[in-house]
């Protein structure tokens, strides 16, 4: 698809996962989140969509995870809140909201520069 919309956001949140059967000690991270929403056309205003719309659902979706310890924190009081993990929770909860003619094509999570973990579906 032709046109790619971006939307950036931070949180700051805390977390301690569990790796090799140990708990890491809790820590906190500066999260950065990428969503990406593609589409094959413009419409007549000559938007893929409006980019407000996006940030809405963005900010919705992060908004309980600010400033919070992740693993006291639905979903991830359940499961290991790894980036891999947000970025799988961000992207199905995001997936259903998208503006008609764009498609959410990934998320990306960020917890420390340089350590990106991507959730996407049907890459091309």
């Amino acid at each position: 698809m032709p046109f790619e919309l971006r939307i950036e956001r931070t949180f700051s949140a805390a977390h301690a996962i569990v790796i090799r059967g140990e708990r890491e000690p809790l820590h906190g991270h500066d999260w950065r989140v990428l969503v990406a929403v593609r589409g094959p056309e413009l419409d007549q205003e000559e938007l893929l969509c409006d980019f407000h719309v996006i940030e809405q659902h963005v900010n919705a979706v992060i908004e309980p995870f600010h400033n919070a310890n992740l693993n006291e924190t639905a979903p991830f009081d359940q499961r290991n809140p790894t980036a891999e993990a947000v970025a799988e929770h961000l992207y199905q909860s995001l997936v259903g909201h998208m503006p008609q003619g764009a498609n959410l094509h990934r998320v990306e999570v960020g917890e420390a520069p340089g350590c990106t973990a991507v959730y996407a579906v049907n890459l091309d």
